[in-house]
């Protein structure tokens, strides 16, 4: 039996603790110890429900969204150490992953895969047809994800892809049909999931160097703190005309400045040769994705 202190600090705090010891390693295979990768899954679908306007009729939508987003998002953590499980064994950083550690085993996460994707399934039935078939199109970018790190150094770029996905369900889900506003909003869902996770792949420049895994953080070097920048200025530009699709005045735009500020402080803080900085940085993106949230609630509840 392992004793306690063999095992990582997240097993250790909220949800993983209160798990029997047996399911501990299915709760770290799922991260079901990082939430930051939920609200990072979910924000895209809030906004896209908020700046449609039906945040408040349909408010338990959002609901249904949330928990989609933590059984989408473990399945797609499972899936990507099932892919990646001898290349984890090669980064300091994910050695001790379940999988890569060999605390479960290949058939249990496949097992644990299925269970997440059926719970999945159940939130997609919520939603109107048309959705339903929206989100069925992210399984071939889900799919193939794991392997841009090996062919690409721009596998951020694929991860925007996949994780704003929940921006096009939930305004079909919504209105039923699409707008140029959704696209827009889709477009700088996906600068920002580029800039977040170039600072998220700061931590492991080094390993993935002799791993031979490929990044933005890698591919921009020195200049990864003006990447970033240049990322979070796209996303805000793309934004402010979804905005304007829906309200053609200053006064809505406007409502993104406090997202724009927090933009600028991670960017101006940000230590790139600091992992502890970076990871923080990162985190600090629920609190953007929140107050795009609100910027959008604003201004799909006037429209």
């Amino acid at each position: 039996m392992e004793s306690q202190s063999s095992l990582p600090d997240t097993e250790r705090h909220w949800l993983i603790a209160a798990l029997p010891a047996s399911a501990r390693p299915f709760g770290l295979l799922a991260r079901f110890d990082r939430p930051i990768g939920w609200w990072l899954l979910f924000w895209p679908c809030a906004w896209s429900v908020a700046l449609a306007g039906g945040a408040m009729e349909r408010w338990n939508l959002l609901l249904w969204f949330l928990l989609g987003a933590i059984a989408m998002r473990g399945a797609g953590c499972v899936y990507n150490d099932i892919v990646d499980r001898e290349l984890d064994r090669k980064v300091e950083r994910t050695r001790t992953r379940p999988l890569a550690s060999g605390r479960v085993s290949l058939r249990a996460a496949w097992i644990w895969l299925v269970l997440l994707c059926l719970i999945g399934l159940a939130v997609l039935l919520q939603v109107r047809w048309e959705a339903q078939l929206v989100a069925l199109g992210s399984l071939a970018l889900v799919a193939a994800y794991p392997f841009m790190k090996r062919i690409t150094w721009w596998p951020q770029a694929w991860l925007g892809l996949v994780f704003s996905w929940g921006a096009l369900v939930g305004w079909v889900a919504i209105t039923g049909e699409y707008a140029p506003a959704l696209f827009w909003l889709y477009a700088g869902s996906v600068f920002w999931v580029i800039g977040y996770d170039t600072i998220y792949a700061l931590q492991d420049i080094e390993d993935d160097a002799l791993a031979g895994v490929k990044s933005t953080a890698r591919r921009f070097g020195k200049n990864a703190r003006l990447g970033i920048a240049l990322f979070y200025m796209a996303a805000l530009i793309c934004w402010c005309f979804a905005i304007w699709q829906i309200r053609p005045q200053w006064l809505g735009v406007s409502a993104l400045l406090p997202a724009a500020l927090h933009f600028i402080w991670q960017v101006a803080t940000l230590h790139p040769g600091s992992g502890r900085d970076a990871l923080a940085k990162f985190r600090s993106n629920r609190e953007a994705g929140l107050l795009v949230a609100l910027a959008c609630l604003v201004v799909g509840a006037s429209a």
